[in-house]
């Protein structure tokens, strides 16, 4: 599978998003309920798409099944000028229902459907390996495996400084 730039760097945001959302300060595993309460925020949200499409797609997790893998494979391949119409995707993915009025209140934005090809590929992205060595990690040493957690958590902690820093936050040294 070949990823383009943006969505490698995407992803990386992506994954650090869901990170974020998963567990409370406790270490508790708070995903669902968070998801639950984003998705009602939508109507808010939808000002983000362009801005920050990661934070939004996340609404989406799990809300997809991928029919197609070819033309995912192909999706992930484009950057983001590049995207098909939603319209043009719809045929590759199945709908969770409870996704049905998300992708109605995306729609209505004017790069709602730009969005919801982003927020495909984020998820379908969020479950494959990010590199190809990774497809049979249970085959390989423990230290290997290590090594690959190891720089997954330095590129998450290097998308959320990204963040921050386009935030107005100062970057820590």
């Amino acid at each position: 599978m070949n990823i383009s730039p943006y969505f490698r760097n995407l992803r990386t945001a992506y994954v650090a998003e869901l990170d974020d959302l998963t567990s409370d300060s406790e270490g508790n595993n708070i995903l669902g309920k968070r998801l639950l309460q984003r998705r009602k925020e939508m109507e808010f949200l939808v000002h983000m798409l362009e801005i920050s499409p990661e934070m939004v797609a996340v609404v989406f997790h799990k809300g997809f099944r991928f029919t197609e893998l070819a033309m995912m494979d192909h999706l992930v391949s484009l950057d983001a000028d590049e995207l098909p119409e939603w319209n043009s995707l719809t045929d590759s993915i199945a709908l969770e229902p409870w996704t049905r009025d998300l992708v109605e209140t995306v729609q209505k934005q004017p790069m709602g459907d730009w969005f919801l090809a982003v927020a495909v590929a984020l998820e379908y992205l969020y479950h494959q390996p990010e590199h190809p060595h990774f497809a049979n990690a249970d085959e390989r040493e423990e230290s290997e495996d290590e090594d690959a957690e190891e720089q997954e958590a330095r590129l998450r902690d290097e998308a959320g400084a990204d963040w921050m820093a386009s935030q107005g936050f100062d970057r820590k040294e």
